[in-house]
């Protein structure tokens, strides 16, 4: 498919929004966000009480790209093999044969994540940095586009264990869905109450256009001011008193891509201040840990970001590169 340009980027952009919303009633804001991970070309991590949404904004993204989709519902007897695949001995060849487990589609929706034992959550490391599964030895690519879309309710909920800090770390973004209000929740009421949604959910893209339009996004320019301002903003979380583990150079890059998906929205070709303000909390605040005094305190790591946000000063001038 050739190159497409900003445009075409904002109207499959709108095209997904508007099929997503039809099953997430009332909430822009986390569409925004889904759709900012998917043209970042990340992972989504959707963090809520359960009967929220989270499994249908999870599917309702899968179902708009037309494309291979794979469900893995993580309980605490999931296997790593479970996920990955495993090797299978073949009587008739008398060799080992590698079954590919759910991970080799373009959208793995892993519902309830932090059911499975971190054991279980480990085997997504890998693919989830380097879009490839090594078992026994041998290593596979995985499909492109690919993205993780994980459901996982608070830690202070039973049965769960909290992600490690390099399993979220490698979520580009996380979002909560939180509760509907209640002209949205009426507004469901009345559109579930003879179909489901879901059912009669249609493909309106497919993943070779979404690989071309992530391609426009990376073309998006971010100039020397706006790429220290990213740089400064993260560093700076490694310095908090209230944290005992800040942002990573990863989270720099991710910001980065947030902030280019952010600006092809919007139809610029170039990213600008707002960008990365719009997107810093989704893409920052899941990375950071609290000091205990900070948790007794009842301070949020979002909080923190957006305190970050509103005294750094801004660059200015803006410009875009080139």
């Amino acid at each position: 498919m050739p190159g497409v340009g900003l445009a075409e980027v904002a109207e499959v952009a709108g095209r997904i929004a508007g099929n997503v919303s039809r099953v997430l009633v009332g909430k822009p804001e986390v569409v925004r966000v889904a759709l900012i991970t998917l043209l970042a070309e990340g992972h989504l991590l959707i963090e809520d009480v359960p009967g929220v949404g989270k499994t249908s904004l999870a599917k309702a993204l899968a179902r708009s790209i037309d494309c291979s989709v794979s469900r893995v519902q993580f309980t605490p007897d999931l296997l790593p093999g479970d996920i990955t695949g495993m090797s299978i001995f073949n009587r008739q060849t008398s060799e080992f044969e590698f079954r590919p487990g759910p991970l080799f589609a373009n959208v793995v929706i892993a519902d309830e994540i932090n059911r499975a034992s971190p054991k279980t959550q480990s085997a997504l490391l890998e693919c989830m940095a380097e879009h490839q599964v090594t078992v026994d030895g041998a290593t596979y690519g995985l499909a492109s586009p690919f993205m993780v879309v994980a459901t996982q309710n608070p830690i202070e909920m039973d049965g769960t264990y909290p992600l490690p800090e390099a399993q979220r770390d490698r979520f580009t973004a996380r979002v909560s869905v939180g509760y509907p209000d209640a002209a949205a929740e009426l507004a469901m009421v009345d559109d579930h109450a003879t179909t489901e949604p879901l059912d009669t959910l249609a493909p309106v893209t497919d993943a070779r256009h979404i690989h071309a339009v992530t391609e426009a996004v990376r073309r998006v320019r971010i100039g020397p001011e706006v790429r220290q301002y990213c740089v400064e903003l993260v560093g700076i979380t490694r310095r908090l008193p209230e944290l005992r583990l800040g942002a990573s150079p990863r989270a720099t890059l991710q910001l980065v891509r947030a902030a280019k998906a952010q600006a092809a929205l919007a139809g610029r070709g170039f990213v600008v201040p707002d960008d990365v303000q719009a997107v810093a909390v989704p893409v920052l605040a899941h990375r950071l840990l609290l000091t205990p005094d900070a948790q007794a305190s009842r301070r949020s790591t979002t909080d923190l970001v957006r305190s970050l946000l509103g005294r750094h000063p801004v660059p200015s001038p803006a410009r875009p590169a080139g």
